[in-house]
């Protein structure tokens, strides 16, 4: 689920009840929860560090706080999926930069298993949608923020790796209590050409419609993927 709220008239908490409802007792709503202010490797990072000198940098990374999944808000995702983060029985992945929210059936089977160096691969909440045929509603946002697209990334051949690193919330009664940094390399994520990706996504795919005054569209995962896919294939170099 991705939703952009603002100037829709829609109110994410009933929303999220009509989906809730929509889905019904065997369905499962996921949402992505993503954080980037506790890595020092993420665009968000660099901007808000840019002219730092050694001293300022250190002193602003000691402040940062730790990821810790139960309480770390996810940020730049919307109020949508903060009231799916939020409401009860909701699960969470445990991936420090790109966790998933999940509420309704098998949740906490779909949050296990976020492998760290697998951001949005097979070993994430997103391959578990893909391989189980899920589907992507995307509610007044276009394909430019298109988390599946991203799985695609694992499968072209060769896909280029790099160093990502982030500060985790550490709590291990008995032994180890705080902060700490970990480093970890996964496939270089780029999501650059996706809104092209999506323009050529054939419609015939695409389920659209109105939902208030909100435009509407949901398609599968195995075909968004698929079609990605062949297009990084063929057109990224």
């Amino acid at each position: 689920m991705h939703a952009s709220l603002g100037g829709t008239g829609l109110r994410a908490e009933r929303l999220l009840a009509a989906l809730v409802e929509v889905l019904g007792p065997r369905g499962t709503l996921v949402a992505p929860a993503f954080t980037t202010s506790n890595s020092r490797t993420s665009t968000t990072h660099l901007a808000r560090t840019a002219g730092m000198d050694g001293a300022e940098l250190r002193a602003f990374r000691a402040r940062m706080p730790g990821f810790d999944p139960v309480r770390t808000p996810s940020e730049d995702m919307g109020v949508f999926a903060e009231a799916v983060r939020t409401a009860p029985g909701a699960a969470r992945s445990g991936h420090p930069q790109t966790s998933f929210a999940v509420l309704g059936h098998g949740a906490r089977r779909f949050a296990a298993g976020h492998r760290l160096a697998c951001h949005l691969g097979e070993d994430s909440p997103l391959g578990t949608l893909c391989r189980e045929g899920g589907q992507v509603l995307m509610i007044n946002v276009g394909f430019s923020v298109c988390s599946a697209f991203h799985l695609a990334e694992y499968r072209i051949p060769k896909p280029p790796l790099r160093m990502y690193a982030c500060v985790v919330k550490v709590n291990l009664p008995g032994r180890r209590q705080g902060e700490e940094w970990t480093a970890y390399e996964d496939v270089a994520l780029d999501d650059s050409d996706f809104a092209e990706i999506g323009r050529d996504f054939p419609s015939s795919k695409v389920r659209e419609g109105q939902l208030g005054g909100a435009s509407v569209k949901i398609f599968g995962i195995p075909d968004a993927v698929d079609h990605a896919v062949t297009w990084m294939t063929e057109n990224r170099r």
